[in-house]
């Protein structure tokens, strides 16, 4: 068992996305912090925000694959081609949703001035999705993650 724990920690090409997705969390929760001058615990786990963790997870990972295994093979094409589905998924669906979230939070308030009460759990998170600068520096955070990992384990 413990050798299965050594194995996992000491394999760059799962830690090294875990990094850059763990980096981007807490730099989105910083950023939120400095603008909106309060703590939202829901920035260390949540969607959305700057910068992408999504581009930052799967930017370390297309970056760890290339020097890894280099950039003719299997491994990193299907790491690109992840991250470039993952990245414009991001900016597409999951920003619409977002956008969509928040005019019916809108409504959903409107509707409880009206005294129209609404259930916490049926209350919408307007944070989902992503601009494109949100995900380009997402992208960029994961591939400096990526040289650094190259550089403390190459």
């Amino acid at each position: 068992m413990l050798d299965f724990f050594n194995e996992l920690f000491n394999n760059v090409v799962i830690m090294c996305p875990v990094t850059a997705w763990l980096t981007a969390q807490i730099l989105k929760t910083l950023i939120y912090m400095i603008t909106y001058k309060e703590f939202n615990k829901e920035r260390l786990l949540g969607d959305g925000g700057m910068p992408s963790s999504h581009s930052a997870t799967v930017m370390s990972l297309v970056t760890i694959v290339g020097f890894t295994y280099g950039v003719s093979g299997f491994e990193f094409a299907l790491a690109g081609i992840l991250a470039l589905i993952t990245m414009h998924d991001a900016m597409g669906v999951r920003r619409e949703t977002g956008k969509q979230a928040v005019v019916i939070k809108n409504l959903a308030e409107l509707f409880e001035e009206m005294g129209k009460d609404i259930p916490d759990d049926e209350k919408l998170k307007v944070f989902v999705g992503h601009t494109p600068l949100q995900v380009i520096m997402g992208a960029i955070l994961g591939v400096i993650v990526g040289c650094v990992f190259q550089g403390i384990v190459g």
